[in-house]
């Protein structure tokens, strides 16, 4: 979408430098296909996109509607503009038709719908179709939703159950798994630390889960103690 591109072009961070320091953090994206966008200013013009609404006619909709794009920062905007919607269904509609295109863990990462907070039984019985995907960057938009809405006041055991039964070998799949884990440690320990115990993740997962706990200000220093008798030596 020619106008949206022109837009996001006038606000490319003109220092070259930065797209090749993007670049060297998200490897799976080509440096060609990023624009260079800092973020305050890619808010800046998400909040003026998004005051338009989202009407069949309004630019928002019309970029949204366009499926694939090319550029990287276009995906983080195309996210960030969905993580506005107020209208839950849509919103899990778009969420199903954009998740097979992010191919990075950070556009992966700052996809997080607001409207999800008021519809969290119904996502809690939807998480499992994008914890069943075979795409990776569906499966950690996944864990990532259990992480962010079912680990404090709606937090269901079963979540638990769901994440440690996943096998991957990819490597940002068993990233999210550790990331989860290691909070829901912090914040769910009773119920967490068993799956530990038993050695219910896979080995990496296990010693990435407790490498994260234990660099974490919010788990005790007994129980990181403890934690690092737990620490398998067999691989992935």
């Amino acid at each position: 979408m020619k106008e949206i591109l022109d837009l996001l072009y006038s606000i490319q961070e003109t220092d070259p430098k930065f797209k090749a320091f993007q670049h060297k953090l998200i490897p799976t994206v080509s440096e060609d296909d990023i624009i260079g966008i800092r973020t305050p200013d890619m808010k800046k013009l998400l909040a003026t996109l998004s005051k338009e609404g989202f009407g069949a006619d309004s630019i928002c909709s019309r970029f949204i509607d366009e499926l694939p794009h090319r550029y990287f920062d276009e995906y983080n905007l195309h996210v960030m503009l969905l993580g506005r919607m107020k209208d839950y269904e849509r919103t899990i509609k778009e969420t199903d038709r954009i998740l097979p295109y992010i191919n990075n863990w950070a556009t992966c990462d700052v996809f997080s719908p607001t409207v999800f907070k008021r519809h969290r039984k119904e996502l809690l019985d939807y998480i499992p179709v994008w914890l069943s995907s075979n795409q990776t960057y569906t499966i950690r938009f996944g864990i990532g939703m259990l992480m962010s809405h079912f680990l404090d006041e709606d937090f269901n055991p079963m979540i638990l159950k769901w994440v440690s039964a996943i096998r991957s070998e990819e490597y940002y799949v068993n990233m999210m798994i550790a990331w989860f884990m290691a909070t829901a440690l912090a914040k769910q320990y009773s119920h967490t630390i068993p799956y530990i115990e038993k050695g219910s993740l896979a080995p990496w997962v296990q010693n990435k889960t407790i490498q994260k706990s234990i660099e974490s200000y919010r788990i005790s220093d007994a129980t990181k103690k403890y934690l690092r008798t737990l620490k398998t030596s067999k691989l992935l």
